[in-house]
């Protein structure tokens, strides 16, 4: 190929842009797009990739050059968690699997999930007061946890709640120190932090199979029913054309991916729509006021979700704000030319949702929260991958239709009854590791809408 290379962002020798990246990941981001241009080499120490900023790149990279990547050398962090699910797995075995799984994600199975999600939601409402301070992103993370553990398991995670909790606490703190993120050599020193993070691993692979087990037996004794719609469920059913089915190993890799992703990114989506509503007081009344008028004094259901146009676009607008997955990576699997640019064969490319969906050529006033953007005519102009929360081509997301309902009943039974103060200190700071994390959490205090 006779492409050029991407232009080289200038740096320091062997450290390159480290410093400035490490200091502020995110702002760094925005500004490499403002200073080079939307496809520029960077340096961080040995570790080098090109950064893409446009949505046709994104697009030629996810959809039409998909054969000729592969997920990047960051995804080695997530293994020793997940294993080979579908976020870490690749070729002939990822097709596989994603078949096999496929089915547990169609609208129609996840549809019955909608009245577990509100149960619980309405489980926490009751427990706000008026002038409660709450720590609101634990509440949630508490929340998403318990509704991914039922519709996994068909079962309340009860006394395995603050172990599951705990364990994944500390995984996914293991993964907020960027230096370890990006320099693998870091992660695998004997340190403290690396042994917790594989204890607590044990901790839950302990809890995972015991639920396998479970349902093994069950199925060898003949006392399934053969109908649970629970997921675990129906990848165990799941087989391929030849009668194949999933290891239990299979199993517990696909469900630790769902458990951690499945919990973590909707909690964060929440979280950060807690804090954007607390500081646009307008967008708050407006989002209690469609509410009221659809909700009523009930709780919402499956079919309210076209009646709450408002509270859609309320999530969707805190996605492209603080969407959990910041970055996304890949690695040409052979020389590829993107946006009239060689990538090698072996070389990183990183298109960040958080850089190109505050990027002002897509989204006017783009640092603005204003969900009526997506109720406007004009969004139906938007390039499909100016917003790509979920990812896109093949490897979208297969749980994207579950998060967003699960987002949305949930923000409609909470803030039916109550709007968030999020309290000034500490200071609320998103952290850029696997996922965007509000550094300290986030408190707020519980308003009631009604006197």
């Amino acid at each position: 190929m006779t492409a050029p290379l991407p232009p080289q962002a200038p740096g320091l020798p062997f450290f390159g842009i480290a410093g400035p990246f490490f200091r502020d990941p995110l702002g760094f981001l925005i500004g490499a797009r403002e200073r080079h241009g939307d496809v520029v080499r960077v340096a961080l120490g040995p570790m080098k990739t090109t950064l893409l900023s446009h949505p046709d790149l994104v697009e030629q990279v996810l959809v039409t050059e998909n054969k000729s990547f592969q997920k990047d050398a960051f995804v080695d962090n997530l293994r020793p968690v997940l294993g080979a699910g579908l976020l870490t797995s690749e070729g002939d075995f990822w097709r596989r699997q994603r078949r096999l799984a496929q089915p547990a994600f169609h609208r129609s199975a996840i549809a019955g999930y909608g009245a577990i999600m509100v149960d619980y939601a309405s489980a926490l409402a009751r427990t706000y007061r008026d002038g409660q301070v709450r720590a609101i992103h634990k509440d949630m993370m508490r929340l998403t946890l318990e509704i991914v553990a039922k519709t996994l398991f068909g079962a309340d995670v009860g006394d395995s709640a603050e172990v599951v909790g705990e364990a994944l606490e500390v995984i996914l703190h293991t993964f907020s120190d960027p230096i370890a993120l990006f320099l693998p050599f870091v992660r695998k020193l004997p340190t403290p932090t690396q042994k917790r993070f594989h204890a607590a691993i044990g901790r839950l692979d302990a809890i995972i199979y015991r639920f396998i087990e479970a349902r093994r037996s069950s199925e060898r004794a003949g006392t399934s029913d053969g109908e649970s719609t629970d997921l675990l469920s129906m990848l165990l059913r799941a087989q391929d054309d030849d009668g194949g089915r999933m290891s239990d190993k299979q199993l517990r890799d696909e469900v630790m991916t769902l458990f951690l992703a499945g919990h973590e990114t909707t909690a964060l989506v929440l979280s950060w729509t807690w804090l954007l509503l607390s500081e646009h007081r307008a967008v708050d009344a407006k989002l209690g006021e469609e509410l009221r008028d659809v909700l009523g004094d009930r709780a919402p259901s499956l079919a309210d979700l076209p009646r709450l146009p408002y509270t859609s676009a309320v999530i969707q607008e805190a996605m492209r704000l603080y969407p959990p997955a910041w970055s996304l990576g890949r690695e040409a699997r052979e020389d590829v030319v993107v946006g009239g640019y060689l990538i090698p064969k072996g070389a990183q490319v990183w298109m960040c949702p958080w850089s190109i969906q505050r990027d002002p050529r897509f989204f006017s006033e783009p640092n603005t929260f204003a969900p009526e953007r997506w109720r406007n005519d004009s969004i139906k102009s938007l390039h499909k991958y100016a917003y790509f929360p979920f990812g896109g081509g093949p490897r979208l997301c297969i749980g994207q239709a579950f998060a967003q309902m699960e987002a949305v009943l949930i923000l409609a039974t909470l803030a039916r009854d109550f709007r968030v103060e999020v309290q000034p200190e500490p200071v609320v700071t998103p952290v850029p590791s696997v996922t965007l994390r509000p550094k300290h959490g986030i408190r707020g205090r519980m308003v009631a809408r009604r006197a």
